[in-house]
């Protein structure tokens, strides 16, 4: 028998449970029948946050603004490494101004900003935009 990850889908925010071997297969979340896993940066929204969070596999969100010029530079290098972290890592963009509530709970101060959960809680923080390389390297200090 395979291990299993619980996994909340990028969609509808639903807990799915996925064989671990399965993930890169383009899993299905059984609720809304969507990809439950993206190799893109989904958009992450107050009333799906308490889910998104939850789960096996980690996530990575991307707090920005439409007016902010570095965040609008940054999101080529954030969709690129959301393809490379495919089943290793989630990727999410949370826009501070849309989800005002949420960005205050969070503490943003700054934008961009990137703040990685795991098992519901958040481990790592960022500040600023990051290249694709050190991205890398700052998630793999966290086993990612």
């Amino acid at each position: 028998m395979t291990n299993s990850l619980i996994v909340p889908c990028a969609h509808c925010a639903s807990l799915n449970r996925i064989p671990a071997d399965r993930l890169r297969d383009a899993p299905h979340c059984g609720r809304c029948k969507s990809s439950a896993l993206l190799n893109a940066p989904f958009d992450l929204q107050q009333s799906q946050f308490a889910n998104q969070i939850k789960g096996d596999l980690p996530l990575l969100v991307d707090v920005w603004a439409s007016w902010c010029g570095p965040c609008r530079t940054f999101a080529p290098t954030f969709t690129q490494a959301a393809a490379e972290l495919y089943g290793r890592c989630r990727l999410a963009k949370l826009d501070s101004e849309a989800n005002t509530q949420l960005s205050a709970q969070l503490g943003i101060r700054s934008i961009p900003s990137l703040i990685l959960f795991k098992n519901g809680q958040e481990v790592a923080r960022q500040s600023g935009a990051l290249p694709l390389p050190q991205l890398l390297a700052w998630l793999k200090q966290y086993s990612i």
